[in-house]
């Protein structure tokens, strides 16, 4: 008789026993639970009563040890729960690395380009006359002698000032990023997790700029209610709080910390999922979370003015699709002279990487 046979679904990417396949599945589940390694490894245990994948030579008693054995995991000396270690913090970095930027090639000491040639720190293709002033490292031998070949002829070799081919280089530019983690409620709300896939693009970067770019500084901004910075070691344990969304306060205070840094080129990340619904006024808290209150959204478009005069642009990173929003984050981003992207949360990543490495000044849709 035909027809068609199912077979029991089995999800992909589960792990097949053994540590380093569970430690993997170990750091992912942290993300979800703010870093509470208990929480985790009981979530573990009921994954692996339904999945089974531990078996009768290692079983997660033994996990459990070996996270412990290895420095992944220690006793709280207040009260004896488990909680993971800076070794632990270091893994996830690295795990969210792997996953956002997986394409990533290594390459040398990890500067960004610019859009200037000429007495720089890294060759490229062009070619030029050599003029008074330039350096003897920058003056192509190879090209030069046969210039003096081709000019002059073989037989009495002759080497002048015309010959000489000169090798343009790339500048190479430090740059100072805030990035700016929406924490509000809506966060969370209507079943959908946000807030996991902003901390591990915080993550990543975070990693990135340590390991490629370890001239740039990144500073890490949060912002509900208030705006605050933690820091990168914060960031597993990140959690969304009982808050609106004072996207003044947290462009405020990255503004601020950029206006310290000496670098020539600032910029600000900002993940958000909202409209700005709230601001501090004489310690009092005006909050409006009904359609978009003009009273909140001109002094937080004021604030995106205030940036562009300081050379600062705002990368937005909208994870909401509602009309109404995208509207406010065109203004917004035509008023700062920054960039805006409307992205689903698979792609957000993505999306830091390409601004990020590339350095691009332009807006996409």
């Amino acid at each position: 008789m035909k027809g068609f046979h199912f077979s029991n679904f089995q999800p992909d990417d589960l792990p097949k026993g053994g540590f380093d396949e569970l430690l993997k599945l170990f750091t992912q589940l942290l993300n979800y639970t703010a870093g509470d390694a208990g929480e985790t490894l009981a979530w573990m245990n009921e994954l692996d009563k339904q999945y089974k994948f531990t078996n009768g030579e290692y079983g997660m008693g033994d996990f459990i040890d070996e996270l412990k054995d290895k420095g992944y995991i220690k006793e709280n000396a207040r009260d004896g729960e488990m909680e993971i270690t800076s070794k632990t913090e270091q893994t996830i970095r690295k795990s969210a690395l792997e996953e956002i930027f997986g394409k990533l090639k290594k390459a040398g000491k990890g500067n960004h380009n610019s859009n200037l040639s000429g007495i720089g720190e890294e060759k490229n293709a062009d070619r030029r006359e050599y003029s008074f002033g330039d350096s003897l490292d920058q003056i192509d031998m190879t090209a030069s002698i046969q210039n003096a070949q081709i000019n002059h002829g073989i037989g009495n070799f002759t080497l002048t000032e015309r010959d000489l081919e000169v090798e343009e280089k790339d500048f190479k530019t430090l740059t100072s990023t805030v990035l700016m983690i929406d924490i509000s409620h809506s966060m969370i709300l209507y079943g959908e997790d946000r807030i996991t896939p902003a901390k591990k693009v915080a993550m990543a970067l975070a990693e990135l700029i340590k390991t490629r770019y370890p001239k740039d500084t990144l500073d890490i901004v949060v912002f509900g209610n208030d705006a605050w910075p933690i820091t990168v070691k914060d960031l597993p344990y990140l959690q969304v709080g009982p808050y609106h969304t004072n996207t003044f306060a947290g462009l405020e205070l990255a503004a601020d910390l950029l206006r310290r840094r000496k670098t020539h080129n600032k910029q600000i990340f900002m993940i958000t999922d909202g409209k700005p619904t709230c601001l501090k006024e004489n310690g009092r808290y005006y909050k409006n979370s009904m359609g978009l209150d003009r009273k909140v959204i001109n002094k937080t478009l004021n604030m995106a003015a205030q940036c562009k005069r300081l050379n600062i642009p705002i990368t937005t990173f909208m994870i909401a699709q509602d009309p109404y929003l995208q509207q406010f984050v065109r203004e917004f981003t035509q008023i700062n002279g920054g960039r805006a992207f409307y992205s689903s949360l698979t792609g957000l990543g993505e999306y830091i990487f390409e601004d990020y490495i590339k350095n691009r000044r332009k807006t996409v849709r």
